[in-house]
């Protein structure tokens, strides 16, 4: 029995030994390691088994397409081999000899990804490459895989602009301290008006001095705002619904200032200088330039707009000095120096994510995309199209975008700070106007009940006693005008 165990043993472990050896030989097979490479996706299947071989040109950009380790790996690769994967074709990679993109030079031939794919020396390309009418008339660009535009990369301190001397006033906007200033008017107001008509406040107007002037409300109602009591101090229920309600406004109000006011000082947020082209060529701090050859160069070029006709002819004068060779250039030397970026905003937004001292402009001009460039009249163009679809539809596009533009410096990117609007004290407003409201019909029904006693004593009707009641404490200044001089009439 043991022998017979000891049998079964070698044989195990002979028949793993054999098929251990053969699959270290598949692996160290030339065939199989170019097979590998080649980029199959999912597809095991080599050249000699008869999937087509494509040439793909590229370009060296983060994320797009990068060295790590002797190999290329970034978004385009990815991308590449999700497409090999769904229309089972393998392909080489081979970066494009000038590293341009691809323009017109000056004896009419084409440079770059483009000029490679019109000799011939590449079957598609597959980059960050703007599909532009230009270009569409020489090669053929699949459906868009990415969305972009121009935008401005700017570094923040040369960015940044030098604090307010009325900072303070920031953390609401104008329209919200207009408001406030209205409210507070009419607040003092409504207790100058109804200090005088209420009878508790002001029993005997001809013999009495009502404390509630105009200016005493308004210095009430500051001291309110600085949470201080002042006097004079309210006597009847409808001044003391109006201050009631008044003091709850203020410490909302300033509860929503400090708070705010904090979020500002601690973001370090500050209105850019350069929020739009106009103002990128309206100062004279910053440098500004692009990609030499590049679509947006040209988009400029072309553009009928004479803010955009500005910028090209800044960039065309100081060609030598302004404009770039690669994407790493441009942010190297926006880091370094005055120099403001003028790109792809979708880039832009890696560079901002990924250097947190970079910040993008708020504008955005020229909508574009970035398409797969074949050769004209060629099958894969509209096999490609379908195939970047099928992956927008099913959501890769997206999970390949959130891969590659995930850094370590977006959890360190300050939130937006923005001053309160009045929309967001909406309620607060209505609360107080409620309670002015609320303070006049007090005093009315007070100064009713007063009228309505003294008409049964005076045998008149009560609304001919209210009148006079609301006529003798409205025109209290010129009643005690007038009492010294009848006095004097009668003592004569």
């Amino acid at each position: 029995m043991d022998k017979g165990l000891h049998f079964v043993f070698c044989v195990i472990a002979t028949m793993l030994l054999l098929r251990e050896s053969s699959q270290t030989g598949e692996k160290n097979d030339p065939k199989m390691l170019a097979a590998s490479k080649s980029g199959f996706g999912t597809d095991s299947r080599g050249p000699g088994e008869g999937l087509p071989t494509l040439t793909v040109t590229t370009i060296l950009e983060d994320p797009y397409v990068m060295v790590r380790s002797a190999e290329l790996e970034g978004y385009c690769i990815d991308l590449l081999k999700a497409l090999a994967a769904m229309l089972h074709f393998s392909y080489k990679v081979k970066v494009v000899g000038d590293g341009q993109y691809g323009a017109v030079s000056s004896n009419g031939n084409w440079t770059g990804m483009i000029g490679e794919i019109l000799r011939q020396e590449a079957d598609i390309a597959v980059a960050p490459l703007t599909v532009t009418s230009a270009r569409e008339e020489v090669v053929s660009f699949t459906t868009p895989f990415l969305q972009t535009g121009i935008g401005i990369l700017l570094r923040k301190d040369t960015a940044s602009q030098e604090m307010s001397f009325f900072h303070f006033l920031a953390p609401f906007s104008k329209e919200t301290w207009t408001g406030l200033l209205f409210a507070y008017v009419l607040t003092c107001f409504c207790l100058f008006l109804v200090a005088r008509l209420s009878p508790c406040e002001w029993n005997e107007p001809k013999n009495e001095e009502n404390h509630f002037t105009f200016l005493n409300s308004l210095w009430f109602g500051a001291g309110a705002l600085a949470l201080q009591g002042v006097t004079p101090r309210p006597k009847a229920l409808s001044v003391r619904v109006i201050a009631a309600v008044w003091w709850l406004f203020t410490i909302a109000l300033l509860a929503a200032y400090i708070a705010n006011f904090t979020a500002l000082l601690s973001s370090g947020s500050e209105q850019l200088p350069i929020q739009t082209f106009e103002d990128l060529v309206k100062q004279r701090k910053l440098e500004f330039g692009t990609l030499d050859g590049s679509s947006t160069f040209y988009f400029f070029k072309n553009s009928k707009n004479p803010i955009h006709q500005m910028i090209y002819e800044y960039m065309d004068k100081r060609r030598d000095h302004v404009l770039v060779k690669t994407y790493q250039e441009a942010v190297q030397r926006v880091m370094e120096s005055n120099y403001a970026f003028i790109g792809e905003s979708i880039s832009q937004d890696l560079a901002a994510a990924r250097h947190c001292n970079l910040i993008r402009a708020p504008e955005v001009i020229g909508a574009r995309g970035f398409g797969i460039a074949t050769p004209q009249a060629s099958l894969w163009t509209k096999k490609l199209s379908i195939a970047v679809l099928k992956l927008r539809e099913s959501g890769d596009l997206d999970y390949l975008r959130n891969k590659w533009w995930e850094t370590s410096c977006l959890h360190k990117s300050r939130d937006r700070w923005s001053p309160l609007q009045p929309q967001a004290l909406g309620g607060l407003f209505l609360t107080l106007a409620i309670g002015l409201a609320l303070g006049v019909i007090a005093a009315v029904v007070e100064l009713s009940n007063k009228s309505r006693h003294a008409a049964g004593h005076v045998k008149k009707s009560c609304c001919s006693v209210f009148t006079e009641e609301v006529c003798t404490r409205l025109r209290i200044k010129e009643n005690t005008r007038q009492s010294p001089e009848t006095s004097g009439r009668a003592n004569a």
